[in-house]
């Protein structure tokens, strides 16, 4: 059954039984919705710029920022509304500018039937060649609102259990010792994995400030930053020996063949994050790394981070769920994916001072997904 046979049956089925079905944005309470009424509305799209806030400077081996450029977008459907955005870190080469050109020239309204999923995202992925933060603001939106109009959360339309949702790490980036040592402190009883970026000169004493006030797991990121292949093994040989359990892409994206040799002699998996956006990457890097690092902003949103997903299992390699600073709403989405796969880094949301809304929540370092329909979002 394709999907979107199945989401039909499972509207029906729940408009049946009188599942209510909680709007994302109105304040009319619960209310289930009648299939018979596809046919006779359109949807609606719209979208408005928005300035992530973060509450610290983050660095990382190649810039540093306090500030995120985003969009923030809706779908309008019969009285449901969807929510998602577009997070745009720099070095992903999209602006708001782009983000809201792209999202001028989708004609939702062409579509009265949010169930025809896969043929609505073929249609916006067909616009152009690139565009994903944008591509993945309309797909997480669209998964809100016909996961509402549902009435089920989107992890158990997933068949996930959520109770499966793995501990996310916690991101601290490049520093100088105090200011490590501080925000290590900070979270020490909140987190189960601390995710430290690395890719610098300074990534020893990093490492070595961190160990001087915790043994709790650590995950390290390089983003490139290791040019060296033996470089780089001595490195991943070093923080292996103080209880790293992984890197993220030690060495730059065109240099595969020296990433290959590293993952080969590597004491511990490496993931690709910069090598891999779309699911045809993960064929092109199969062999070079242990496993792949899926950012909904990078692959156009859920549906291809499923797809990914499912591929990278078939071929026996590790994934991870990621992100960028995004709100709860980003966040929220690629959550609602995490009881799949092997390592969650999620954390995006927390990292920001402004965020829109509600989801997604991190108890004792563990993530627990919202038990509302769609994403589960609530509006601050």
């Amino acid at each position: 059954m394709k999907r979107r046979e199945f989401l039909k049956t499972a509207a029906l089925a729940g408009a049946a039984a009188t599942v209510p079905v909680i709007t994302g944005c109105s304040s009319n309470g619960p209310r289930t919705y009648n299939v018979n009424r596809l046919g006779t509305a359109r949807m609606h799209l719209s979208f408005d710029p928005y300035e992530i806030q973060l509450r610290h400077t983050f660095t990382v081996s190649s810039f540093s920022r306090t500030t995120t450029p985003d969009v923030q977008v809706r779908i309008d459907f019969d009285g449901y509304t969807g929510h998602g955005e577009a997070s745009m870190p720099p070095y992903l080469g999209h602006t708001v500018e782009s983000v809201c050109a792209f999202l001028a020239k989708v004609d939702l309204e062409q579509f009265s039937d949010p169930f025809q999923m896969e043929d609505i995202l073929a249609y916006v992925d067909s616009l152009s060649e690139g565009d994903a933060p944008a591509k993945a603001a309309i797909d997480i939106a669209l998964h809100d609102l016909v996961g509402q109009m549902i009435g089920q959360p989107w992890f158990r339309l997933y068949g996930l259990d959520a109770a499966k949702a793995p501990s996310t790490s916690f991101t601290i980036g490049i520093d100088t010792p105090e200011v490590v040592r501080e925000k290590t402190l900070e979270a020490l009883g909140k987190y189960n994995v601390l995710k430290i970026k690395v890719g610098m000169d300074s990534d020893k004493e990093m490492i070595e400030t961190i160990r001087s006030v915790t043994d709790v797991p650590l995950v390290v990121d390089a983003n490139q930053g290791w040019k060296d292949k033996y470089l780089a093994l001595d490195m991943i040989s070093w923080l292996h020996e103080r209880g790293v359990q992984m890197a993220e892409q030690p060495m730059p994206k065109e240099m595969l063949d020296d990433i290959a040799w590293v993952t080969e002699r590597s004491p511990m998996p490496i993931f690709a994050d910069e090598s891999i956006q779309r699911l045809a990457d993960v064929k092109r890097i199969k062999g070079a790394f242990s496993g792949i690092n899926i950012k909904l902003m990078k692959c156009t949103g859920m549906s291809e981070a499923w797809r990914m997903i499912s591929y990278a299992r078939a071929e026996g390699m590790k994934v991870m769920m990621g992100c960028m600073t995004e709100t709860s709403c980003a966040v929220t989405a690629a959550a609602h994916l995490s009881p799949a796969v092997d390592f969650a880094d999620l954390d995006g949301n927390l990292l920001i001072a402004n965020d829109l809304f509600d989801g997604v929540t991190v108890q004792s370092g563990k993530l627990i997904l919202p038990n509302r329909p769609g994403l589960g979002l609530a509006q601050k």
